[in-house]
């Protein structure tokens, strides 16, 4: 079918406008959605090899969905060591980044000298910024009992560490795609995002030298870390590769002799990417003597917790929250996290939605900050491609409260986008999305899977 000069000026002004866009600029032709098929597009939340499994029996549905997610390439060393402690492993999702998570916590404690939140915490940022770069847990330890600042570099953090507001400052991103009902690792693409220049320029407190005869007795070791990850919940699907990644750093920090003396102790804990539960989990780390909570596994989750974790005078370091407006949250220096913000996130998802050239699209998101802010994030960035409100449509759910809730009901939603005429359909969610999918389908609207 031939382009319209409109949908043509939108996908030249994206090339223009969207920092990403890769393929869709130059001599390539955008691929062209026809009337007779709606494309779906997701998110980190969804993108999953396990996520075909929330439609049962109608897993066949997200044949030729595609989306994003914060992920580097990731060498086939680091998934094989992933796998010795989780061989049943399938997705890779934040395995990085809980990893990495996990051992700047870790350093930070071992320059502070001290297991006190609010040492750790002036020790963090440095970590990843202006120091003798080190790689592994073993050669970074050692620098770091010697007292010589570091330059953390891992999977997760390659180009540049984090900002002043302690998250990364450069990222990458992975195009991903559903053949059938898995991922088809052959097509991914990988795009970076971010500005070097803006990895924090401070000095941290200068480190303190361990004596490895003579252990300071007054250090607080052990440094005992929490598990604060979504065991259960709509976002379950996404806690094999973060678990697996923060059990991977704690024995491989353990078997380079730990942390001031003494083994890293891990008490593991689960978000139910609910708040009630998750503040329940936080309420017992305190009581247990715990000094660094590593979760939690959704924004709108971190957001709940993190007044409970500051009034408590703890660490809160996230491997997986992406909401945009967590940079700037009241946490008195005391949240981190090592995945990237959604400002970045949402300019590589618009130029994935248009190098397919839709006319009218559809953005459907759970009603939290993440669902929301990434929503509010790609449609401004489609908006300076020159798709106003005439052709995008903006549309939400209200997540479950625990993994209890009855499914959502989004039939009126499906209908509104029938209307609307939406030839693609952005769907933000976690496990509970299948939901929008299953209703799309119940309304006839023609999936590209169905016309596949």
């Amino acid at each position: 079918m031939h382009m319209s000069r409109g949908s043509r000026t939108a996908i030249l002004a994206a090339c223009a406008t969207v920092l990403l866009a890769t393929s869709a600029c130059g001599e390539d032709q955008p691929e062209e959605a026809t009337t007779q098929q709606v494309r779906l597009y997701g998110t980190d939340g969804n993108m999953l090899n396990s996520y075909p499994e929330e439609l049962k029996d109608r897993a066949g549905l997200v044949d030729g969905m595609k989306g994003t997610t914060p992920l580097t390439p990731l060498p086939d060393d680091f998934k094989n060591r992933l796998r010795s402690v989780d061989p049943r492993l399938t997705d890779y999702l934040y395995a990085a980044e809980a990893y990495d998570a996990v051992l700047i916590s870790a350093l930070a404690a071992q320059l502070a000298g001290s297991t006190d939140p609010a040492d750790i915490a002036k020790q963090i940022v440095g970590v990843t910024n202006n120091g003798t770069s080190c790689t592994t847990a073993s050669q970074c330890l050692r620098l770091a009992r010697q007292g010589t600042d570091i330059e953390y570099r891992s999977v997760s953090i390659t180009r540049a560490g984090f900002t002043d507001a302690g998250e990364p400052a450069t990222a990458s991103y992975a195009t991903l795609h559903f053949d059938g009902q898995q991922l088809n690792d052959a097509k991914t693409e990988f795009v970076g995002a971010g500005d070097e220049s803006t990895a924090s320029k401070k000095a941290p407190p200068k480190a303190k030298r361990q004596d490895a005869d003579f252990p300071d007795p007054e250090s607080g070791a052990p440094l005992v870390l929490g598990g604060l990850l979504p065991k259960t919940g709509d976002l379950a699907l996404a806690n094999p590769p973060l678990a697996a990644g923060a059990a991977l750093a704690l024995k491989e920090i353990n078997a380079a002799g730990g942390v001031l003396g003494e083994d890293v102790v891990w008490i593991d804990g689960d978000d139910g990417t609910s708040p009630a539960v998750a503040k329940a989990t936080v309420a017992s780390h305190v009581d247990a003597g715990v000094h660094v909570i590593i979760g939690a596994g959704g924004s709108g989750i971190s957001a709940a917790v993190l007044p409970d974790v500051v009034d408590a005078g703890l660490i809160l370091f996230s491997p997986s929250n992406t909401a945009a407006d967590l940079t700037e949250a009241d946490d008195k220096g005391l949240y981190f996290r090592t995945a990237p913000p959604d400002s970045l996130q949402g300019r590589a998802l618009a130029d994935v939605i248009l190098r397919d050239g839709p006319r009218k699209i559809a953005i459907v998101a759970r009603e939290d900050s993440y669902g929301k802010g990434l929503q509010e994030v790609v449609r401004a960035e489609l908006e300076r491609a020159g798709f106003g409100g005439d052709k995008v449509k903006l549309l939400g759910y209200e997540p479950g409260e625990d993994a209890e809730a009855a499914p959502i009901n989004f039939g009126e939603g499906a209908k509104q986008i029938k209307e609307f005429g939406a030839d693609a359909v952005l769907i933000i969610g976690f496990s509970e999305s299948a939901a929008v999918i299953r209703a799309l389908a119940d309304a006839d609207v023609p999936l590209a899977a169905l016309a596949s």
